[in-house]
C-alpha cells in the first residue's frame, strides 16, 4: 500500500483565513511515513464504504461544544452528499481533550460497539450534550443512552464498569499527540496521495473544497 507523510504535522495542509496549503508528499524517510490503514486502526468502525477513496478522520471529544455542533450540523450534510453515496468513508477517533468523563464516554461507545451499535451510541451521546464539564456524563446517564440505543445492559455495564476500552481510548489519545493533534475537532481529509488537515469546526464550504481536491 501507498504510504504518506504525515508524522510531522505542520506540513499537512492548514487552513487560515480560508486559504489552502496542499501538500504533495515527497519524503523518502520511511520512518515518518504512516498508510492510510495506520492512521485510521485503532478507531472507530468505518462509517459509509470502506473501499471509499477519500478518508474523513476526526478527533473528538463528546464534550467538546464544536464537536457537538459539527455533528449536529455540518457531519449531517457530509453523510447524505459524501458518505452515502460511497464517495467517502468517516472514522472517529477519540481525543478526550476534558478529562475523565469525555474518557468514559469515549469508553462506553466501545462497549456499545461490542453489540454492534457504535454509531447509534455515538450519536446518541451527541444528542444528549449538555456543554463541557458540566456533569451530564456519568455511570448513570451512559446507562440511560445504552437503554436507549436497546442494548443488552448486563453486558455494556460489565464493558464499562470494567473499564474495557480505556486503553484503547488512551492509544488514540497518545497517536494523536504524536501527530500533532491539539484541539477538537481537529480533522484529517486524505486519500493515498495527500492529506489536508482542518482544524475546528469550520464553515460546511471548508470541507466542501477539501473534498473537491480530491477530485
Amino acid at each position: 500500500m501507498q504510504k504518506i507523510y504525515l508524522l510531522i504535522i505542520p506540513i499537512v495542509i492548514g487552513v487560515l483565513s480560508g486559504m489552502f496549503l496542499v501538500f504533495y508528499p515527497q519524503s523518502s524517510d520511511k520512518s515518518d511515513l504512516l498508510t492510510e490503514s495506520q492512521l485510521i486502526q485503532n478507531g472507530s468502525p468505518i462509517l459509509g464504504n470502506p473501499s471509499a477513496s477519500i478518508t474523513i478522520l476526526e478527533f473528538g471529544d463528546y464534550q467538546c461544544t464544536f464537536c457537538y455542533k459539527f455533528h449536529q450540523s455540518t457531519l449531517k450534510t457530509i453523510e447524505h452528499e459524501f458518505i452515502e453515496s460511497g464517495k467517502v468513508k468517516f472514522v472517529f477517533k477519540d481525543f478526550p481533550l476534558n478529562g475523565p468523563d469525555s474518557i468514559l464516554a469515549a469508553e462506553a461507545a466501545y462497549c456499545a460497539d461490542d453489540q454492534g451499535k457504535y454509531w447509534q451510541y455515538h450519536n446518541e451521546l451527541y444528542l444528549n450534550w449538555a456543554g463541557e464539564n458540566t456533569g451530564w456524563i456519568t455511570h448513570n446517564s451512559l446507562n440511560e443512552f445504552a437503554r436507549t440505543t436497546s442494548l443488552d445492559l448486563d453486558k455494556f455495564n460489565n464493558c464499562l464498569d470494567s473499564h474495557k476500552y480505556y486503553d484503547k481510548v488512551n492509544q488514540m489519545y497518545e497517536f494523536g499527540k504524536k501527530i500533532g493533534i491539539d484541539a477538537t475537532p481537529s480533522f484529517l481529509v486524505f486519500n493515498n496521495e495527500k492529506i489536508i488537515k482542518i482544524s475546528g469546526n469550520q464553515p460546511l464550504q471548508v470541507f466542501l473544497k477539501s473534498l473537491d481536491e480530491f477530485q
